[in-house]
C-alpha cells in the first residue's frame, strides 16, 4: 500500500492532469460497479454503462476537476477565510452547473434526445442538488482546509466512490424506471385499444345477426 501511494505521489508530481483524469475515471467506474452489484443486485451486468462512467471521468470529469481546483486555489489562496470562500465558489457556482452537465452528458451517451435531456434536468435537478448539499459542503471545507492542492482531486474522488454510486443509481436506475413506466403505459394503451376493437367487433356481429333475423 505504501509503495502504491509513492507511485501515485510521483505520478501526481510529474503528470498531475493525466493522473487526476485516470483516478477520476477509475473511481467513477468503481462507483457504478458498486451500484450494479451491491445496490441493484443485477444479474445482467451492464459493461457499457460502466464504460460510460469510466469515459466521463477519464476524458471530462477528471480534467475539469483538476482545472477547477487549481483555479479557485489560485484565486483565493492567501486571502482571509480562503477555505470558506472556496466552498462557497465550489458549491454555489460549480456544483449547480456541473451536475446538470453530468446528467445531460450521461443521457447523451445513452442516446437520449435534447428534449429528453431537458425533461430529465427539470425533474432531477432539485433532488440531486439537495443530496449534494447534504454531503459536499462538509467534505469540501475539510478538503480545502487540510489537503494540499495536488491531492484534492484524489480526496474528492475517494469520497466520490459513494457519491458516484448514488449518481449511478440516480442517473441510470431512475432512467430505467421511466422507461418501464412508459412501456407499461403503452401496454395498457394497447390492451384498451384491443378491448375496444373486440367490443366493436361483437357489436357489429350482433347487429348483423339481428338484421338477418328481421329479414
Amino acid at each position: 500500500m505504501a509503495q502504491l501511494m509513492k507511485m501515485y505521489m510521483r505520478a501526481v508530481e510529474k503528470h498531475p492532469l493525466r493522473t487526476s483524469a485516470c483516478t477520476t475515471g477509475t473511481l467513477m467506474a468503481t462507483g457504478d460497479c458498486i451500484c450494479q452489484l451491491l445496490i441493484e443486485r443485477t444479474h445482467n451486468y451492464d459493461f457499457h454503462r460502466t464504460g460510460r462512467f469510466l469515459g466521463f471521468g477519464l476524458f471530462i470529469g477528471g480534467p475539469i476537476f483538476r482545472v477547477w481546483y487549481k483555479t479557485i486555489d489560485k484565486v483565493f489562496r492567501g486571502t482571509k477565510y480562503a477555505p470558506v470562500k472556496m466552498v462557497i465558489a465550489d458549491q454555489g457556482c460549480f456544483a449547480p452547473v456541473f451536475l446538470p452537465f453530468f446528467l445531460g452528458t450521461m443521457g447523451f451517451l445513452r442516446g437520449e434526445t435534447v428534449d429528453e435531456f431537458k425533461n430529465q434536468v427539470k425533474k432531477d435537478f432539485i433532488p440531486v442538488m439537495k443530496a449534494n448539499y447534504k454531503v459536499w459542503p462538509a467534505v469540501q471545507i475539510c478538503n480545502f482546509m487540510f489537503v494540499p492542492l495536488q491531492h484534492r482531486v484524489l480526496a474528492v474522488n475517494l469520497v466520490s466512490i459513494f457519491w458516484n454510486t448514488y449518481l449511478a443509481w440516480f442517473a441510470e436506475t431512475k432512467n430505467k424506471d421511466d422507461l418501464n413506466l412508459i412501456e407499461q403505459e403503452l401496454i395498457l394503451h394497447e390492451a384498451v385499444h384491443e378491448s375496444h376493437e373486440t367490443q366493436t367487433s361483437k357489436s357489429t356481429s350482433s347487429t348483423t345477426v339481428n338484421e338477418s333475423v328481421v329479414s
